[in-house]
């Protein structure tokens, strides 16, 4: 029995597990202000609020529902709109959207709501760009997106940089309504064991699979295991970091060693999809999408990353996951084993990482063709190199033959310029949607030269590549 609690009211339901959230909260539910756009999770008009009991305190994400396995939703707070309402006078985020005249149609309103409401209640710095942030993930497609600017820098105001935003100074402060503060102890008070779990196409996040598979996961057994434990965590220990296939994209960006570690980390994880998808797509589901433009998978490559596969019988065995893929969505994963653990050797102070991304709007797109880089330089010398590839080939690609060129080279323009003529052999790009092999090779090459106009700025500019190239 799938058991949460739904805005102020606890639900049990022994509803299909492979549902859409949003499915059921429309029309099990009746709770029509979550809105149905484009079933992608790419407009936001279906965005909830999950908040899950961590010991003492309730942390809050948005997501998008219309990708999301009701399952999933066992043991959590779920809020829509309509949970997000006060007696007789608008909240916070409402009243600052209807000040800017932030909405015409109506529409996506909702979900911008609920997504300043989830700005409010989470753990991030309370200022203006992470209020962008918050809402990077919705769409407007009347109103004018600077109205929706101003509403969020009127909440960010009211909040004045508040680090200390409780259930009471929020509810006190007209931004969510009094039942907030007894979620707590009733999500304690509520029974949740493991749900049984029937064999079936292993689900964690659900972001690519229900954006491909939604009906057929929702009329089929599905295992869902976004909830398991030895699947989770971001550990560090003798160089090494280990993060378990649940943890997302956030994770990522709130783990406070790895920012430190990794200096430009939120500026890369920024290009990859939107605050309410990285709340929720699972690492591991990024690598066995085994997509050829995968942004998680091509920044893994780069890192040289070990992953360490697990079957039914609890036991384990450890690939370097650029052996992993073998062809076009096929990779070395025999039925029934998952993906536990994605280890890489963390940088030193002679090691650079960055990755690129070119699409067709800057933020929550798919990749034309996307890239990192992992370089450790002493004397000038390189002395490792790591260098990957997305939308040149059927696979994520490891450059083999580049990477292991640029090692013991000295890092001029000389060594660059022939280590792209050596990457130019390994891709073999399409044409396609996202552009003609030939637009594929440019933006390769000069992705691959934009990491180190990037990482050697002193030493290269763009104008130097291209005069040489």
């Amino acid at each position: 029995m799938i058991t949460f609690i739904l805005n102020n009211k606890t639900i049990k339901t022994s509803e299909h597990s492979g549902t859409t959230l949003l499915d059921f909260v429309r029309y099990q539910q009746r709770l029509t202000g979550t809105k149905i756009g484009c079933r992608e999770g790419d407009c936001g008009a279906c965005t909830l609020l999950v908040g899950t009991h961590n010991g003492n305190t309730m942390e809050y994400q948005s997501i998008t529902s219309c990708i999301s396995p009701l399952g999933n939703a066992h043991g959590k707070h779920i809020v829509t709109i309509e949970g997000t309402n006060l007696k007789d006078k608008l909240t916070t985020a409402q009243e600052a959207m209807k000040a800017n005249y932030a909405t015409q149609c109506g529409f996506c309103t909702p979900g911008f709501v609920v997504a300043l409401t989830g700005f409010a209640l989470s753990n991030s710095d309370k200022n203006y760009t992470n209020a962008i942030d918050a809402i990077s993930g919705n769409i407007c497609r009347c109103t004018g997106y600077k109205a929706i600017e101003k509403a969020a820098h009127q909440v960010v105001k009211k909040l004045n940089n508040n680090t200390n935003t409780t259930f009471d100074w929020l509810i006190e402060n007209q931004f969510i309504p009094e039942y907030y503060k007894s979620i707590p102890q009733r999500l304690k008070d509520i029974e949740t064991k493991d749900l049984e779990q029937p064999k079936g196409k292993y689900v964690s996040g659900g972001t690519d699979l229900y954006v491909q598979q939604a009906d057929n996961l929702a009329d089929n057994d599905v295992h869902l295991i976004a909830e398991k434990d030895y699947l989770k965590g971001i550990t560090i220990e003798n160089g090494i970091c280990t993060i378990g296939t649940n943890a997302t994209v956030s994770d990522l960006w709130n783990h406070k060693k790895l920012n430190t570690l990794l200096p430009n980390l939120r500026k890369h994880l920024k290009l990859v999809s939107s605050e309410q998808i990285r709340n929720m797509a699972s690492l591991g589901g990024n690598l066995v999408n085994a997509s050829p433009i995968g942004d998680m998978t091509i920044f893994f490559l780069s890192l040289n990353s070990n992953i360490t596969i697990l079957n039914t019988e609890e036991k384990e065995r450890t690939i370097a996951l650029k052996n992993f893929y073998k062809g076009y969505k096929t990779y070395d994963l025999k039925e029934e084993e998952l993906l536990k653990s994605i280890q890489f050797k963390l940088p030193s102070k002679q090691s650079y990482f960055n990755f690129e991304k070119v699409c067709k709007r800057t933020h929550l797109d798919i990749a034309s063709v996307n890239s990192a880089i992992h370089i450790t330089i002493e004397n000038n010398v390189i002395l490792e190199a790591h260098v990957s590839i997305g939308g040149v080939a059927a696979i994520p690609k490891y450059l083999h033959e580049t990477s292991a060129f640029l090692v013991n080279k000295s890092l001029t323009l000389d060594t660059i310029i022939e280590a792209n003529q050596i990457l130019q052999k390994e891709v073999s790009p399409i044409s396609d949607v996202r552009g003609t092999s030939d637009y594929k090779r440019l933006l390769a090459r000069q992705l691959f030269f934009a990491h180190f106009t990037t990482l050697f700025s002193e030493q290269f500019t763009l104008k130097d590549f291209i005069q040489h190239a």
